[in-house]
């Protein structure tokens, strides 16, 4: 399965990132998304409150289970091995985090899971592909900009980058043109107020966008 997720990341290219999107909204939200061409998903834990966590940990299992597989689901925003615990429970296929922490890391691998830590530094870059991350989340890549991606890319051309981080629909292309194997994209995309008023063929239609112009 780890393999798969690997291989699924590197070919479709996008994981959305949904922040404090709870249960039936985010299933909705999951299958808008799905009817654009996207088909993997960042549900991240808040780090708020211990109820927040479970919320998170029920919606994965929620979106996991409804969309029967249409839908690779992670978590996000994991920074600690009780939570990567939580969100292997629920069925989490990935693990994203801000940070780079070889014990999530190398749990994450021991569980069977992606895992795909954050950095910002080349050091910390290669620690975090050293401990065994699978891909390496650079953020926050829109302020570093797509000239950076190229740059480190120059030494470490063997550690596959994700750009997070004001990613958008009109700057996607030029960070995987500078070397980032793939993007991860949240409020550009999972727009709340859509999500309040139903309005979920517009983020079908810019799901569309996104997908286009990766793939430009």
């Amino acid at each position: 399965m780890r393999t798969e997720i690997i291989e699924k990341i590197k070919e479709k290219k996008l994981i959305v990132i949904v922040r404090g999107v709870y249960g039936e909204d985010c299933f909705m939200l999951a299958q808008a998304l799905s009817k654009g061409g996207i088909e993997m998903m960042e549900i991240t834990f808040d780090q708020s409150s211990t109820e927040n966590q479970k919320k998170t940990a029920d919606t994965i299992k929620l979106v996991g289970e409804a969309t029967q597989g249409r839908m690779v689901v992670g978590a996000g925003t994991v920074t600690s091995v009780e939570m990567l615990e939580m969100a292997h429970d629920a069925g989490a296929k990935f693990i994203i985090s801000p940070d780079t922490n070889p014990k999530v890391i190398k749990a994450t691998v021991a569980n069977g899971m992606v895992s795909i830590p954050g950095a910002m530094t080349p050091s910390e870059i290669l620690t975090a592909y050293n401990s065994g991350a699978d891909f390496v989340k650079v953020f926050p890549a829109a302020n570093l900009g797509a000239g950076y991606i190229k740059a480190v890319r120059g030494p470490y051309n063997h550690i596959p980058l994700l750009a997070v981080g004001g990613i958008n629909e009109k700057n996607i292309a030029e960070f995987i043109k500078a070397g980032a194997c793939g993007a991860g994209v949240g409020g550009n995309l999972v727009n709340k107020q859509w999500i309040a008023n139903g309005e979920f063929d517009k983020i079908t239609d810019l799901a569309k966008e996104f997908i286009h112009n990766l793939n430009a």
